[in-house]
């Protein structure tokens, strides 16, 4: 499973069709709020949205869990689980809803981690980064072993790409 992941583009609805289109073969494209556009946007058609703190469409649902290859996947904006502080509500709900990866932005700050065999990712943002200069997005693929999170700058220029092998829990 290859997914698109993208964050905060604060109505540049130009970047996100650049960075779908330069990835056709993802499996599905994420935005995890503050898009600014409209849901119906012809450019987030198809994609797994989100509403962050600054969309004002009502369509925009606040958070999401879907199944995908096996696969539960959260997403959520952030700003009402308090991510800016730290991700423990975040870890919490994740952990309510049994899911395996939660994506999600609102804070810019682009970075992943796997916590109790959950992956976390944070995109950053594709107009306003903060900790860095690049814009940014990531693709998160998994092969049922691992997880593969490779961050790009809007340029479409690889910044890192960390593997997260799952741990066998007890």
């Amino acid at each position: 499973m290859k997914l698109l992941v993208m964050s905060d583009t604060h109505g540049d609805a130009e970047v996100i069709n650049k960075v779908r289109e330069s990835h056709p073969s993802v499996d599905a494209v994420i935005h995890c709020g503050d898009s600014e556009l409209p849901f119906d946007h012809p450019y987030l058609e198809g994609v797994l949205r989100v509403r962050g703190n600054c969309d004002r469409d009502d369509r925009f649902v606040e958070e999401e869990l879907v199944e995908m290859n096996g696969v539960k996947i959260f997403v959520a904006h952030g700003h009402l689980l308090n991510v800016k502080s730290n991700i423990m509500n975040l870890y919490y709900r994740a952990k309510e809803l049994e899911a395996d990866a939660v994506f999600f932005g609102h804070s810019h700050v682009l970075g992943s981690e796997l916590m109790e065999n959950i992956l976390f990712v944070n995109p950053g943002s594709l107009l306003k980064p903060r900790a860095r200069i690049e814009k940014s997005y990531c693709i998160v693929e998994f092969d049922g072993d691992q997880w593969l999170v490779t961050a790009f700058s809007h340029q479409g220029n690889e910044l890192f790409s960390k593997q997260y092998p799952l741990e066998n829990l007890m």
